[in-house]
């Protein structure tokens, strides 16, 4: 089966019912039925079909939020066109990056980014498309698609490197798509208020996927926005939200009038694509009354755990495998841990991708005897729960004991008055490495009053040799913390001297 397949109950089966509302570039507002989105990409289709593309093409989506994203989606699909995601922030060097290693035969984007784009690289506007496909025909277009041909090239978001594009099959989306929509109970009676970017697996291997397989009503914004996110909530009353930390941290900020009335209305918001700090999930659950469901995924993966939507959804965890999802925690010589105990993570399952894009290097070393090695630090509980403890390669080595700095951020992010926390390893001349904290914070903090806090809730050694503030913390466009952006070691070298 290929995505059309899986999409085709709501774009045929439902073609009359209310789709999507969108607010359009010009303040204008559109509201589209599924046949409308049906007929809209398989005109684009034939449109690229025109000007060349074939099946396993690849064709660059420079693009912010807005319908002709979905239009354009759904016609690569149908063409069995492989769709490149580009994070609208990124610049000249990360763009030409992408760009050359997949070697797309355009690059689709809109008059104001256009500029970030190489001249070497073939440029189509996507409104010219959209305008110019108006007049090809609206038959559907189908295409012999394999559900293991790829779908898209996701490119990871490059926190430590040069980012690898994730190969994504018909298949790996398929799955993802199914999965949650089940375990979640998305039906067509939801309203989906979509706010994350969808150039990015969680917008759009998760919201754009579940919502054209469940055939709900859905409301695209460009961006989140809290000055309007009320009145997002109180117009289009959705039941179902997918969030970032960063947004329900903002969201926490709306009057508790307000947030009683989104609440009730709801029936689930579901957060990811980085840790959600346990006072944050308390602090919304008493305002909202409602208890935010984490998962885990990736960029390479799709979704592989996840709280249960009937159980505990518990505060810190990751719940348990998806469906058809394995999961297993290893040391460093690749033995099993018991149980408390952390390790790396490492999953297989219809959800993994196919490998990276030109690099079977990095794919060999990505995939050990069928499983992915997530690079993610975890620990499984005695009832099944997974948590996650951080990046291997953020694992902290001081005078031979092992930190995982996640632990430590729990503790700071407790302190009355801090708002994020980020620990990381500095070298050190006689333990290796020492942590050190990066705090945001609403007022000057006492160093030591932390440093005690660390005491009493840690070992000595996981203490924060320093405590540094900073204004904000980096971060991607999906909440990520880009630790490599931090204050370079030697500032903070003269800190603690």
């Amino acid at each position: 089966m290929q995505l059309a397949d899986l999409f085709d109950p709501s774009l045929v089966g439902r073609r009359s019912a209310a789709a999507l509302d969108c607010d359009l570039v010009d303040g204008t507002s559109v509201r589209l039925t599924f046949g409308d989105l049906d007929a809209r990409s398989n005109r684009l289709a034939r449109l690229l079909a025109l000007r060349g593309l074939t099946k396993g093409d690849r064709l660059a989506f420079f693009l912010p939020n807005r319908v002709e994203f979905i239009d354009l989606f759904l016609a690569c699909v149908k063409l069995g066109v492989i769709v490149v995601p580009v994070n609208v922030l990124y610049r000249e060097r990360e763009i030409a990056h992408i760009l050359g290693d997949s070697e797309p035969k355009a690059v689709v984007t809109v008059k104001e980014l256009a500029p970030f784009i190489n001249d070497e690289a073939l440029i189509w506007d996507i409104d010219e498309l959209s305008l110019s496909s108006s007049s090809c025909a609206s038959e559907k277009i189908r295409t012999p698609i394999d559900g293991d041909d790829a779908a898209a090239i996701v490119y990871t978001s490059g926190t430590t490197g040069r980012s690898k594009g994730a190969v994504l099959t018909h298949n790996n989306f398929a799955s993802n798509a199914v999965n949650i929509a089940a375990c979640w109970r998305i039906t067509s009676e939801d309203r989906y208020l979509a706010v994350l970017p969808l150039f990015h697996v969680h917008g759009l291997g998760n919201g754009i996927h579940s919502w054209l397989l469940s055939g709900c009503r859905m409301k695209l914004v460009d961006r989140f926005d809290i000055a309007r996110a009320a009145d997002w909530f109180e117009t289009f009353q959705p039941t179902l939200f997918f969030g970032v930390p960063t947004i329900y941290v903002r969201l926490l900020e709306l009057p508790g009038d307000v947030a009683t009335r989104i609440g009730s209305r709801m029936r689930l918001f579901v957060s990811g694509s980085a840790p959600l700090p346990a006072h944050t999930h308390e602090a919304f659950r008493e305002r909202f009354n409602h208890t935010i469901l984490e998962r885990y995924g990736m960029s390479e993966t799709l979704m592989n755990t996840g709280n249960p939507y009937e159980g505990e959804r518990r505060a810190g965890s990751v719940g348990f495998p998806f469906p058809g999802v394995s999961v297993k925690i290893l040391d460093a010589d690749r033995n099993s841990v018991g149980e408390g105990e952390i390790g790396e993570m490492y999953v297989r399952g219809p959800n993994v991708c196919a490998g990276y894009w030109r690099q079977p290097e990095a794919t060999a070393e990505a995939f050990i005897d069928g499983w992915f090695r997530t690079g993610d630090l975890a620990e499984r509980s005695a009832d099944g729960y997974y948590t996650l403890r951080g990046r291997r390669t953020d694992l902290i080595i001081s005078g031979g004991f092992n930190i995982y700095p996640r632990e430590i951020e729990e503790v700071l992010l407790e302190t009355p008055g801090v708002r994020e926390a980020v620990v990381c390893g500095v070298p050190d001349r006689r333990r290796g490495e020492v942590p050190v904290a990066y705090l945001v914070a609403d007022d000057p903090f006492d160093a030591a009053v932390l440093e005690a806090a660390c005491r009493r809730a840690l070992a000595s050694f996981k203490a924060p040799r320093a405590f540094v503030r900073v204004d904000t913390l980096p971060r991607t466009a999906l909440g990520k913390i880009q630790k490599h952006l931090l204050p370079p070691i030697r500032e903070i070298t003269e800190q603690t001297e």
